[in-house]
């Protein structure tokens, strides 16, 4: 007769293709070790697996991204209790086991044994409908944003072998306006035959801004340069297919964008928060998306830890000292950090705290890294006192 278990602990390697779970029981002895292929039927028959041995299963993860997400929709429907466990947690555990391999199997039974002995892990819970759009929208503009940046920096490249001085003239990152040229023009030749007058007219039709300003500096660095390069016809064609891809993609961006703002502005707080200077609702969003409806934050300091709040470092007679952690949301800091230097470029409270912590002596990266801090306190206040910001502090009332 099988002998069922009062609790046991299932950890999961998860995969993209299929996951590794092992079981273990309150003694940290394997029960079970399988492979589950990511699909309905088999982690449903993994669940029944797993009730059959206990009263109580708890489940580990160590990822909590796309690759889990039929895993973990189907945990949480059926009323499992799910921790993550983060994969960094995994590796430098593993050295603790025996053996130096490292297979599936391994980093399964070292989740589910760190799920046994640590009480600490977070728990995992399903989204809400409008934290799990905004996660997809935000990601996915994160990987537009990128592919962005892969286009431009080719573009520039490919315009150093045909004429630097065109290269240099532009910024093609932030004007429209130059990149729509280079779909027709891209040659020192080319810009040399049409002149300013022409090609301005040809910008005005298609409602460049600055349209004169543009072909000037064009047609200026063209007539810097007489000479054609080796590959140069070749280069034109790739950098008017590169200009046409670029302009694609920047209405893209501008499609999600709205998007965003659409989907971020249905959320009860976005009010509260693009209320505060700097805090836009790409930022916004991506904030929501981080934090979901803050219950995994229990204070302000909570909020600001990944990499705002620093931690200790004292050992022996050394104390006082404090370093930046090197485990955090990196992503959730780069929002507070750029809403911060947002804010500090116009004049109010946070360009006036920036100002005071340089006189204190704080270089730059420094004196944001605190009004960021700052600004943490302050939007965990405004939320949960369902308050818009205002550059005058609340009064307190007695009690």
């Amino acid at each position: 007769m099988t002998t069922r278990h009062e609790r046991i602990w299932v950890g999961i390697d998860a995969g993209k293709g299929h996951h590794w779970a092992v079981a273990v029981g309150a003694d940290g002895e394997t029960l079970f070790s399988t492979k589950v292929l990511n699909d309905e039927a088999q982690i449903l028959t993994l669940i029944d697996t797993a009730r059959e041995k206990a009263d109580e299963v708890r489940w580990a993860v160590d990822i909590s991204g796309r690759a889990s997400a039929l895993l973990l929709a189907l945990l949480i429907a059926h009323d499992q209790q799910v921790v993550y466990v983060p994969g960094r947690t995994v590796n430098r555990m593993t050295g603790a086991y025996r053996g130096e391999g490292k297979t599936d199997a391994k980093d399964a039974l070292v989740i589910a044994d760190q799920a046994r002995m640590r009480r600490d892990f977070t728990p995992i819970e399903t989204p809400p409908e409008l934290v799990s759009t905004l996660q997809l929208l935000t990601g996915y503009r994160r990987d537009l944003i990128a592919d962005r940046v892969r286009l431009i920096n080719r573009l520039r490249d490919l315009l150093v072998g045909i004429c630097p001085a065109l290269e240099r003239a532009f910024d093609y990152s932030a004007a429209k306006g130059p990149v729509l040229m280079l779909t027709e023009y891209q040659t020192p030749a080319a810009l040399r035959r049409i002149g300013v007058k022409r090609l301005t007219t040809w910008l005005e039709r298609r409602k460049v801004r600055g349209a004169g300003d543009i072909a000037a500096k064009a047609v200026d660095a063209a007539q810097s340069q007489t000479t054609a390069l080796p590959g140069e016809e070749r280069a034109a064609k790739l950098v008017c297919d590169l200009a046409h891809q670029l302009l694609a993609l920047d209405e893209r961006i501008k499609d999600n964008d709205r998007e965003i703002r659409e989907t971020f502005r249905a959320d009860d707080r976005a009010e509260i928060i693009e209320s505060m200077p700097g805090m836009g609702p790409i930022l916004g969003a991506e904030f929501v998306a981080i934090v979901g409806d803050l219950s995994g934050y229990r204070d302000a300091g909570r909020l600001a830890s990944p990499g705002l709040a620093p931690v200790p470092r004292d050992s022996g007679r050394r104390t006082g000292n404090y370093h930046r952690p090197k485990r955090y949301n990196r992503r959730l800091r780069w929002l507070f950090y750029m809403s911060a230097q947002s804010a500090m470029m116009r004049p109010g409270p946070s360009r006036d705290y920036y100002l005071k912590k340089r006189a204190e002596g704080l270089i730059h990266t420094q004196a944001l890294l605190a009004l960021a801090r700052r600004r943490v306190d302050v939007l965990w206040a405004m939320l949960r006192d369902k308050r818009l910001f205002t550059s005058v502090p609340p009064v307190t009332q007695a009690a």
